[in-house]
């Protein structure tokens, strides 16, 4: 990094896990912008907001261009449909796509180069523990595998230039998306530990990762799971 104040885009920067990582980066001394479509939460010396559709390319195109030097970027916007099959919601699953791959692929494509020309930066995904399958949520699980691939094919082309590219996926995570009345019939199940993973558990690891001290860590896919893998 230079001696520059580091910035951090994170998108989902107006809940859950997306906001906790947005305020962790601001603690630690980074300047951040958050893109979202939902009106700004954090009100912070060197936080700007983006109003933004992650699912509407040319807005999301319109606003990389303005976002000048970016050190980090972390992928943390998130939507969860559920669907079984023979009653799948196919609109609900282009949507998922949309917000998960497409605008991580189309941020990454606008602001990666830049970073490997000057010989550092840092990629970050919000994975799932889902992409491993789980029923009822296929489409959401396909959308989360597909980051693990991209990240895992872009830290491979990026590693010689300093870039490193991560998931980090955690189990069922105290947010608003464990609590949607829509998941009633479907609630998350609880890691052996008892409890939910808690949005600043999955903040401290990405800061970690956006660290110089993760120089060598890149296309891993690293879960914070509350023990939910030991049974595997």
């Amino acid at each position: 990094m230079s001696n520059e104040v580091p910035h951090a885009v994170v998108t989902g920067s107006s809940s859950g896990i997306g906001q906790a990582i947005a305020q962790a980066l601001l603690d630690t001394g980074w300047a951040v912008t958050g893109l979202d479509l939902a009106p700004a939460t954090l009100q912070a010396p060197g936080f700007v907001h983006c109003g933004v559709d992650l699912a509407d390319a040319p807005a999301l195109a319109g606003a990389t261009a303005k976002l000048g030097r970016v050190d980090a970027l972390v992928h943390a916007a998130g939507v969860l449909r559920l669907g079984a099959l023979g009653a799948l919601d196919h609109a609900a699953a282009a949507w998922m796509w949309r917000i998960h791959v497409d605008a991580a692929a189309r941020i990454a494509d606008a602001l990666a180069p830049a970073m490997a020309q000057r010989g550092t930066g840092r990629i970050v995904f919000i994975g799932s523990r889902v992409a491993q399958g789980m029923a009822g949520r296929a489409q959401y699980a396909a959308t989360k595998a597909a980051l693990i691939a991209m990240a895992r094919s872009w830290a491979a082309e990026l590693a010689p230039s300093g870039v490193t590219v991560n998931v980090v996926s955690p189990a069922a995570t105290q947010t608003g998306m464990a609590s949607d009345p829509s998941r009633a019939a479907t609630a998350p199940k609880l890691p052996p530990i008892g409890r939910l993973i808690l949005p600043q558990e999955v903040a401290s690891l990405v800061l970690y990762l956006l660290g110089p001290q993760a120089a060598a860590i890149t296309g891993q896919d690293i879960q914070i799971c509350g023990g939910s893998s030991l049974s595997r």
